[in-house]
């Protein structure tokens, strides 16, 4: 065999598949720039936001499904994991929106929505999507498991923190006497933790190469839109 014959070989199917993989993720990472870029400008500069907030629904179940596509482990114990925690985050918001104790006294405007007692039924994804992604950049550290799930919650609380300015100026949820009580934030750290505790403890392949551009792309969005609204 002649030395062209040898180096022009077909590629192994190892690196065809690694390809493929990395051009789907450059796709799904396109399209998620392509949604928050225009919903930022949108919300940001359009003289109708409202245009804008009706994908808001869209835009997050657009971005859990892909977060879920490059889930390299969809077995039965995280599809437990995930049902379980929408479902708790679901209902401890239903105890918060109801009784005023836990987050502090709000209510949810119509634009995540179709509601459920008082609580959209896509609270309990955006709790899922935030616990998922927190727990998964959290395992970048090495470190004791219980540590892990407090910098976890801490990404979780610090993501609220941007996002709650921007909510209540456009509707997303409502708080009494327009003032976001501490408290909020401190309810939402003892969730994150108990969730995250409960992340650490599911067994299922944790790393997921999409979820470090959507936390980046989703802090950046609300900051952003939180330092041109302030």
């Amino acid at each position: 065999m002649s030395f062209s014959e040898s180096t022009q070989q077909a590629p192994t199917p190892q690196l065809t598949a690694s390809s493929a993989y990395n051009r789907r993720l450059r796709v799904a990472q396109g399209v998620l720039l392509l949604f928050h870029v225009t919903g930022f400008l949108g919300l940001a500069f359009s003289q109708d936001p409202s245009f804008y907030l009706q994908f808001v629904p869209l835009n997050l179940l657009l971005t859990m499904l892909l977060l879920l596509a490059f889930q390299p482990d969809r077995s039965a114990a995280f599809v437990v994991f995930c049902i379980t925690v929408a479902a708790v985050s679901f209902f401890v918001e239903v105890a918060g929106v109801q009784t005023g104790r836990l987050f502090g006294q709000y209510d949810y405007g119509a634009v995540l929505g179709w509601k459920w007692m008082g609580v959209p039924l896509l609270i309990g994804l955006n709790w899922l999507m935030l616990t998922y992604m927190a727990g998964i950049l959290a395992e970048y550290v090495r470190v004791p498991s219980f540590v892990r799930a407090i910098i976890a919650a801490i990404l979780v609380v610090g993501m609220d923190v941007c996002i709650e300015p921007v909510a209540v100026r456009y509707g997303f949820w409502t708080w009494r006497y327009d003032i976001i009580p501490m408290q909020n934030f401190k309810a939402w750290f003892a969730l994150a933790l108990i969730l995250q505790v409960y992340f650490n403890r599911t067994y299922f392949v944790k790393r997921n190469p999409l979820v470090p551009f959507v936390y980046l792309l989703q802090l950046l969005f609300f900051f952003g839109l939180g330092m041109i609204g302030g």
